[in-house]
């Protein structure tokens, strides 16, 4: 019989493994290697970069998957950016900037280590519980062949997992009733979300968007009139990643307590590295 997990595991585990995922969207690397073929927008080649395993897909189906993005913003992008690079050109690109980025922030010697190699094998392990169904992003990711190199197979794990989770959430967003903006706001108010001006700027929204999302939660009475989350708003919010949780335990209940433990001092370890070796801006989270 299986050692259950502890409280609040899943969260810990999938948190360390989503930010290690996230290094590649804030990569000087990701700019050289799509700037090469041909990108010139920033935004262009994020979206890219995430949406490539899904095919060469229009604005709608951009939208449905990442939940929270502006459609006008995506339509400018979609299908237009495909002519500029087809999806299996982004995906080679895409791993050559995971190689480089884990290299600069991690280097060589951890690249090589056994402890890399462990964890690669260990969100591996944890993939073959993810489920597909209702899973685009996951699903799409999961149809690519899994990388020969360490690093590379660690990261293509942590996308697995972090897509595999990011799908679930928008189930739990659904059923907490935020919309887009109500999401990324409220997400901001708990002090761990992206600082405003990140938002705005990668999501395409308005900052009369914005402020309309924040008139709406407060007369829901989920925010204050300092913009903070009310004790509704704080319970709405853990609800919601409570919901999450559910909802993605299954490949850490297939790793086991003891490989989730191992993993996610692995990740922490990994991460404390890449965050110390500027993988992240300092602005970045914060309510701005």
């Amino acid at each position: 019989m299986s050692t259950p997990l502890p409280p609040r595991a899943v969260r810990r585990c999938a948190g360390s493994l989503n930010s290690l995922h996230a290094t590649l969207f804030f990569s000087p690397d990701l700019d050289r290697e799509f700037g090469a073929l041909g990108f010139t927008d920033p935004n262009a080649m994020r979206l890219a970069a995430r949406v490539a395993p899904l095919g060469a897909v229009g604005p709608g189906t951009v939208a449905a998957t990442f939940y929270n993005y502006n459609h006008a913003l995506l339509a400018r992008h979609f299908p237009a950016v495909w002519e500029t690079a087809g999806p299996a050109a982004v995906l080679d690109a895409r791993l050559r900037v995971v190689d480089a980025t884990l290299r600069r922030l991690l280097g060589d010697e951890a690249v090589a280590s056994a402890e890399l190699a462990e964890a690669a094998e260990l969100a591996l392990r944890a993939t073959e519980g993810c489920t597909r169904h209702a899973r685009p992003l996951y699903s799409g990711n999961a149809d690519l062949p899994v990388p020969e190199a360490p690093h590379l197979r660690f990261w293509h794990a942590t996308t697995l997992l972090r897509e595999h989770r990011g799908d679930a959430h928008l189930v739990a967003l659904l059923s907490g009733g935020l919309d887009p903006v109500e999401a990324l706001v409220s997400h901001t108010a708990t002090g761990k979300g992206m600082n405003p001006r990140w938002v705005l700027s990668s999501r395409g929204w308005r900052r009369t968007d914005w402020e309309a999302a924040v008139e709406r939660l407060t007369g829901r009475g989920l925010l204050d009139g300092e913009g903070g989350l009310t004790e509704a708003g704080v319970a709405l919010r853990e609800e919601i990643e409570e919901h999450t949780d559910r909802l993605d335990s299954a490949p850490y209940e297939h790793l086991g307590a003891a490989g989730v433990e191992r993993l996610t001092d692995l990740a922490r370890g990994f991460l404390i590295t890449a965050a110390g070796a500027g993988a992240f801006p300092a602005d970045l989270i914060g309510k701005g």
